[in-house]
């Protein structure tokens, strides 16, 4: 399948590559690092990044213009994203041809060519096999597509400390760092924080409560992320601030925006993708979200993760 893929790259001189809506580092991270790929590959091919800007996401890649009438006679890659309901830019289904790449479990197949491997840590793992697979044609590691990568697989495993972490991950982490991008400032902008949201934190700190089976929850109403001056967008990156408090086994964020709520899953066993699936979402075992259309479902989704970790 990778050789396929790249084969079909060779072919179009114009490459359109997506990325899930709401990016995290390995959604840009891999679409920016694929683009770099591509370019390092060929040089005068026209490759383009699809997608809402993401301003805290910046130090990473910026997105494209692109005209409409480009998807007709472009390739389009789409990364990181399990279902179509994702993928950010709906004009993705003009494209002439379209390739899946992704890690998640594969419950909407979609695609003239589907390359998805849930046993990768991240896309941006996935992007380095791709790489590799290059590689063996004599072509070198580009310094940009490194760090790119590297930034993607380092969010995606919790600086490797997930258990989706493998010896594959080490291997890839260890190859691209030979590239001598800078890690320290890399590190700086991935976790850098605001005050306003370090306050968030400190609320959550202060008012999560488990329950006797272990799943941890808390409520971030619009009141809440006003009073502290704080975007549902920006509150999903504390997700993990309590991830070591003993005897957790799961836990959940219940963030309120305009006109939906936002399910944050996260665990440390327990799988809790099929759960965020019944609920409008999806995702990975240890890692998911979903949509709520009224608080009433709260207390729903808190049972049945209640019932898992039991």
């Amino acid at each position: 399948m990778k050789q396929d893929i790249l084969n079909k790259i060779k072919l179009w001189d114009s490459i359109i590559i997506h990325r899930h809506v709401r990016p995290d580092p390995d959604a840009i991270g891999s679409q920016a690092g694929l683009k770099a790929l591509i370019k390092s590959l060929y040089p005068d091919k026209k490759v383009y990044l699809a997608g809402e800007e993401e301003s805290s996401l910046a130090f990473l890649a910026s997105m494209d213009k692109i005209e409409d009438s480009l998807f007709a006679k472009s390739l389009v890659i789409i990364c990181d994203t399990a279902n179509t309901a994702r993928i950010d830019d709906e004009r993705y289904r003009n494209g002439a041809e379209t390739i899946k790449i992704d890690h998640h479990p594969n419950v909407d197949p979609y695609g003239n060519l589907m390359w998805v491997d849930p046993s990768a840590s991240s896309t941006s793992e996935m992007i380095f096999e791709l790489f590799e697979e290059a590689e063996k044609e004599g072509f070198v590691m580009d310094k940009e597509m490194a760090r790119l990568l590297y930034a993607g697989i380092v969010a995606d495993t919790g600086r490797f400390r997930f258990p989706n972490t493998t010896e594959k991950t080490f291997f890839a982490a260890g190859r691209l760092i030979e590239a001598e991008f800078s890690r320290p400032e890399l590190y700086d902008y991935l976790y850098e924080t605001s005050l306003s949201l370090l306050r968030l934190e400190g609320y959550v700190l202060s008012e999560v409560k488990i329950t006797p089976a272990g799943a941890g929850y808390v409520y971030l109403t619009k009141d809440i992320l006003d009073k502290y001056k704080v975007t549902s967008k920006e509150a999903a990156s504390i997700v993990n601030s309590f991830s070591t408090l003993k005897g957790l086994k799961a836990w959940v964020f219940f963030v309120e925006e305009e006109d939906v709520i936002r399910v944050r899953l996260r665990s440390k066993g327990p799988e809790i993708h099929e759960l965020a699936a019944r609920y409008n979402g999806g995702g990975h075992p240890m890692a998911s979200g979903a949509s709520l259309s009224d608080w009433s479902e709260t207390e729903k989704v808190l049972s049945e993760l209640e019932d898992l970790c039991r």
